[in-house]
């Protein structure tokens, strides 16, 4: 089995993408996803050490994608130069990025949503914008908790699951998304407390 083949929810990887595997006793997808795994979990390590004051930046979502692939994978932290069947065009990402970071701030200082709201709404528009070749759903997912966290010391709940496998529960938060997508936050937000 080729260990890049992924299911219609993921995103697929260009050949030079691929290529970007830096481990290359890799054979099997298990392989991949336990690397992978084990440097998400050294990211979180450096985020107890690295209390960034401004999350809502470039800088600091790069630096944050390249602690979590960057063992695995050459393009962590760099964005995307290909189209994908999801995401904004690539030469849109920083703008998009930048309009997100802005209004986030905003709906913080203004008390627009609460708190919750505010993290499920960043964790969909980041996977809306899709900066990365991959690993965008997971980096999203880390973003929202830290935006919870500094903004109650809480974190949302996301399944009890590794969403990046298939699975039942994957397949319910991708629904959410989707609904999302159109607007509804309802089931997102379900998702995001453990309701569904």
């Amino acid at each position: 089995m080729d260990i890049f083949e992924t299911d219609d929810n993921a995103t697929p990887l260009t050949s030079e993408e691929k290529n970007g595997l830096k481990l290359k006793w890799i054979t099997l997808r298990s392989e991949l996803n336990e690397a992978e795994a084990r440097n998400v979990a050294q990211a979180q390590i450096w985020l107890l050490s690295n209390k960034s004051k401004d999350i809502f930046s470039d800088t600091f979502l790069r630096d944050l994608h390249k602690k979590m692939f960057g063992d695995v994978w050459k393009w962590a932290g760099i964005y995307r130069i290909s189209e994908r069947n999801i995401g904004v065009a690539p030469y849109q990402i920083p703008t998009r990025l930048n309009q997100l970071f802005d209004d986030a701030k905003y709906w913080i200082e203004h008390g627009t949503y609460p708190n919750r709201e505010i993290a499920v709404r960043i964790h969909h528009k980041l996977v809306q914008i899709h900066p990365f070749p991959n690993g965008n759903g997971r980096v999203s997912r880390l973003m929202a908790d830290l935006v919870l966290e500094k903004l109650e010391g809480t974190k949302l709940y996301w399944g009890n699951a590794n969403l990046a496998n298939v699975s039942e529960v994957r397949d319910t938060y991708i629904a959410a998304l989707r609904k999302a997508d159109a607007g509804d936050y309802t089931d997102l937000l379900r998702f995001t407390e453990g309701k569904t």
